[in-house]
């Protein structure tokens, strides 16, 4: 993503509660997002920037481990929403991606759609419901810049609608080094031994950290199951007598990270230590005095 700078955007609330049919603009970007679940399709579909082409993704909660993503594209797209509500049953919601000046065309949101699922297959951080990952179509220069720059907006608003699926891990991880806070952390205990940092929406584990290979008998369903699913995903490998992280990957809490590491349940706040072994409980309530 381009170099942070302030930027305003603004959130309409279509039917006045945050859970209803909402649209979503950006300061000097021409763009606008529908947002909207299943129970509002009805009044999303009667809008008219969905008779127009454009870019969208259906999301959907996690249920093993990871939440679900597909990323899609069309020449009118409540025409392709209205075939998903039978085509695929996982989605609860939508956020599609369209031009207020027309400025979207067929090849353009073909690029966008096969930028997207290429960034989100980088990731690998939520499970993406593509099969297949599309070839870009053949852009001008003039074109494919364009639809780079609409790319580049799109990015910063899907983690304000709790999409975080085309970031890396990696990618926060260094900037949350950067700001030089918060530290590297260590976790050493049963067996496993990992580094990591906070960020903003969770905890990311780093490359080459090695995870416990057994799992105890009350280790809860949730964390079996993602362990299991990065496995899957190659996340996790085999690695002597452990399972070691391929890639970063941010997790939605410390705790989900260290019980996953550890293969049970872990309170990631006193197992998260950093290398003068202050636990991450206590860096945090020592940031918090920093500001009385």
């Amino acid at each position: 993503m381009n170099q942070a700078r302030p930027t305003s955007i603004r959130i309409f609330l279509a039917e006045g509660v945050p859970e209803g049919l909402r649209i979503v603009e950006k300061s000097n970007w021409t763009g606008r997002a529908v947002v909207a679940g299943r129970a509002q399709l009805g009044p999303a579909l009667s809008r008219e920037e969905l008779g127009q082409p454009g870019i969208y993704v259906l999301t959907g909660p996690a249920e093993e481990g990871a939440p679900r993503l597909y990323v899609g594209e069309a020449d009118v797209l409540r025409e392709r929403l209205r075939q998903h509500v039978a085509g695929k049953d996982f989605w609860t919601r939508f956020v599609a991606f369209t031009s207020t000046n027309e400025g979207l065309n067929k090849a353009h949101v073909r690029y966008l759609e096969a930028r997207l699922v290429g960034l989100a297959k980088d990731a690998n951080q939520w499970n993406l419901d593509n099969s297949t990952a599309p070839a870009p179509p053949p852009l001008s220069e003039p074109d494919r810049a364009d639809a780079e720059w609409f790319l580049q907006e799109m990015l910063v608003i899907f983690p304000l609608l709790g999409i975080d699926a085309f970031e890396t891990a990696a990618g926060q991880a260094r900037g949350a080094q950067d700001a030089n806070s918060p530290p590297t952390l260590i976790l050493d205990e049963r067996g496993a031994r990992a580094t990591g940092r906070e960020v903003g929406d969770g905890f990311v584990v780093l490359q080459g950290s090695r995870a416990r290979t057994r799992e105890v008998a009350s280790m809860h369903e949730y964390l079996r199951d993602l362990r299991q699913q990065l496995k899957e995903r190659e996340v996790l490998k085999a690695d002597g007598d452990s399972l070691i992280f391929t890639q970063d990957f941010r997790f939605n809490s410390p705790s989900t990270a260290a019980g996953v590491l550890v293969g049970g349940s872990a309170n990631g706040r006193r197992a998260w230590k950093d290398d003068r072994g202050r636990t991450l409980k206590a860096l945090q309530e020592e940031r918090a005095k920093e500001v009385e």
